[in-house]
């Protein structure tokens, strides 16, 4: 062995690469749990599309970290360093998507420590809890208590909203209206209003109805903060 690599190679944890691969492997098994969890716990329309996958990617990175830090504090820090420069543009749109996220952390580092009874308690008792508080009915999660931003855009003509009154009525537990403006040099009315959706409504159908309606060019609905109750 050539004496500059013997230094290296005496500071590399005492794990054997089957027995790194078995914690590796171990790590996604743990992954693919959380995220069925994540799934089953919420809502289809709630559930983040990329963030099944993340949480079993995060899980086995975080099982990866864990075992190039080992016990050493200064390569802690320097870790944290370097990481510290990557920006994450994207943010977690429901505070229980971040709990899954840290979940997921935890998990990444009990197996990556080779303690596999946390990281099975762990999984089982959260995964426990979660199917107990998990919302009741397709739509209790995603909708109920959340409050959502209403635009639509119509061609001007006397009192718009009336064409809208059956879909409201049909559509929202409560609407409130927010304000008016023209657009596309004074051609378009641009209605805005502070909606709550009912528990049996469609945010695409709801959507699909409003632009079926004549004089309607465009319609935008978006998800706003939970609504205090």
């Amino acid at each position: 062995m050539p004496d500059w690599l013997r230094p290296t190679l005496e500071k590399m944890p005492k794990v054997s690469p089957e027995e790194l691969f078995f914690r590796l492997v171990l790590a996604a098994f743990f992954g693919w749990l959380v995220s069925v969890i994540y799934r089953r716990t919420r809502s289809p329309e709630a559930v983040a599309p990329s963030l099944p996958t993340t949480l079993v990617l995060l899980t086995i990175l975080i099982a990866i970290v864990t075992q190039v830090i080992g016990d050493q504090v200064a390569r802690a820090f320097s870790l944290v360093g370097a990481l510290s420069i990557v920006r994450f543009r994207t943010v977690v749109r429901d505070t229980q998507d971040t709990a899954f996220v840290v979940f997921a952390v935890i998990i990444g580092m009990a197996v990556g420590t080779n303690d596999l009874l946390v990281a099975l308690i762990g999984t089982g008792v959260v995964g426990g809890v979660a199917f107990v508080l998990r919302p009741r009915g397709r739509n209790a999660e995603a909708f109920a208590d959340t409050e959502f931003q209403l635009v639509v855009r119509a061609a001007i003509e006397q009192e718009p909203e009336k064409k809208f009154a059956t879909e409201f009525e049909k559509y929202f537990q409560s609407h409130e209206f927010v304000g008016a403006e023209t657009a596309k040099q004074g051609s378009v009315l641009e209605l805005s209003y502070r909606v709550r959706l009912r528990e049996s409504a469609s945010p695409p159908e709801l959507v699909k109805a409003l632009k079926q309606i004549e004089g309607v060019q465009n319609v935008e609905l978006r998800r706003g903060e939970p609504v205090e109750t």
